[in-house]
């Protein structure tokens, strides 16, 4: 992929994830993705930049959990969400080939692990 997504795309991404894909793709234009991969496993888990002021790092699995709040309140609780910004985030990175590796031994990956 060429890193472009077409205006057809945009459009049945909009239809999907509404005002999340907006935020998400201003995460990812701001370089607010990484993904931690544990070595020598490979195992990974990604670290998604918010929005607010204070610039909370949240760790999640794009296509199971995310550790912020509206996971569970708009997702999990009230099931109005497919998924929250920061997993979408996390998707649009690796999709898009922008998200930033960061490699660390598979101990400090179960530790980052441990704290959810």
């Amino acid at each position: 992929m060429d890193g472009a997504v077409s205006d057809d795309q945009l459009a049945i991404l909009h239809i999907l994830f509404g005002k999340n894909l907006e935020r998400a793709t201003r995460i990812v234009d701001e370089g607010g993705v990484k993904r931690i991969l544990g070595e020598p496993s490979g195992r990974s888990i990604f670290q998604v930049v918010g929005e607010s002021r204070r610039k909370e790092e949240y760790l999640c699995f794009p296509q199971h959990y995310c550790a912020c709040y509206s996971f569970f309140y708009d997702i999990v609780n009230r099931g109005e969400q497919l998924c929250c910004k920061h997993q979408l985030a996390a998707r649009l990175a690796v999709a898009l080939g922008t998200c930033v590796d960061v490699k660390v031994s598979d101990d400090h990956l179960a530790h980052l692990l441990a704290k959810l």
